[in-house]
């Protein structure tokens, strides 16, 4: 086990709080910091359309949104002070949930964040940190949300 850090982005509040203190983090054990964003595309057989439509997406469209998701990923990014620490982003096509478990794999810490639901839905975790915490290979972090004023 390596001492890097995992941390999941996805652009949502309770993910940037999660950033935050993944950087924190890093910067305190002198660790690398492994930021992952995922995107996906819906399966073929959701999108509506006529049944003779075509069987694969256009890949210019797949180039748009891929450049889409690292620009996400980079915008999280210098939103943090990440001065001081090494920082290797991953974007990825795939299941947030696989792409964190995958990347923490050699890691010593996997960092997300959660929903930010109010009331009795705030007790719940989301389907990525419940995943995460079920079937992480290393300790993980599950950082609350902001608190609103």
């Amino acid at each position: 086990m390596r001492d890097r850090i995992v941390v999941g982005v996805d652009g949502s509040d309770g993910a940037r709080v999660a950033l935050e203190w993944a950087v924190k983090e890093a910067r305190l054990r002198g660790a690398p910091l492994v930021a992952v964003h995922t995107w996906q595309v819906p399966p073929l057989g959701m999108v509506a359309g006529p049944f003779d439509a075509p069987s694969t997406l256009d890949p210019e469209l797949m180039e748009r949104v891929e450049a889409g998701a690292k620009q996400l990923l980079e915008r999280e990014l210098d939103a943090v002070d990440t001065s001081g620490i090494e920082v290797e982003k991953l974007v990825e096509p795939r299941n947030p949930a696989d792409a964190l478990l995958d990347a923490a794999r050699d890691a010593s810490l996997l960092v997300v964040g959660t929903r930010g639901h109010g009331g009795f839905k705030g007790l719940l975790l989301g389907s990525v940190s419940q995943q995460a915490s079920h079937h992480a290979p290393c300790p993980v972090v599950i950082v609350p949300p902001p608190e609103k004023d």
